[in-house]
């Protein structure tokens, strides 16, 4: 490669060839820039696309048996996914917290009226379409149509409907920002435009 040195006129200063010297050793200064001049033959563009490129492909079996792998040095070490102790204090963790996220979902019934208070989020209120276990996370979730047009969904996730409301109106809340009692709904006099 060559380097040259231009000025913010785009006038030539210097080729930049001296392997030791420093950058501040040449006359370069607000606006410049260097020019890069690639004699390697690489054409522009041509290892963007990786599915070009040759990769090396092992098997997991052939990895396993493998012995000064990032693979056998967590098992040595029980680390990460091979530390058994804390896996298994996560799953009684997740458990728990099931538990708990049933326990709420089973005071909550579908038709209340509600309030929801999310973190970040100003309160909301609506109705419960939906107490239960989904397919897009794991736990218990509240399916609840907005009064206003503040949610994220129609009641479906991923192609699959839980219940039924307009655009923007549905949402998906944890059981315990969720309180449910007699909040009807606010009217704000739009109606009378």
């Amino acid at each position: 490669m060559e380097l040259e040195l231009y000025g913010a006129d785009d006038k030539f200063y210097s080729k930049l060839d001296q392997e030791d010297a420093l950058l501040g050793s040449y006359p370069v200064d607000d606006g410049c820039r260097v020019h890069v001049i690639d004699h390697s033959g690489v054409r522009l563009g041509e290892y963007e696309d990786v599915s070009k490129v040759e990769k090396f492909e092992i098997s997991s079996e052939a990895y396993d048996r493998r012995q000064n792998t990032v693979r056998s040095f967590m098992k040595r070490s029980k680390v990460g996914p091979y530390n058994e102790e804390l896996r298994a204090q996560r799953e009684a963790e997740a458990a728990q917290r099931l538990s708990e996220e049933k326990a709420q979902a089973s005071a909550i019934s579908v038709g209340s009226r509600c309030e929801v208070q999310a973190p970040g989020q100003s309160l909301r209120r609506g109705t419960v379409m939906y107490v239960g276990l989904t397919d897009f996370k794991p736990g218990y979730w509240v399916g609840v149509r907005y009064d206003e047009p503040l949610g994220k969904n129609d009641g479906s996730v991923d192609g699959k409907r839980y219940f039924e409301c307009q655009p923007k109106y549905g949402a998906f809340v944890k059981p315990a920002l969720v309180t449910v009692g007699d909040f009807p709904e606010e009217d704000y006099g739009l109606d009378e435009m």
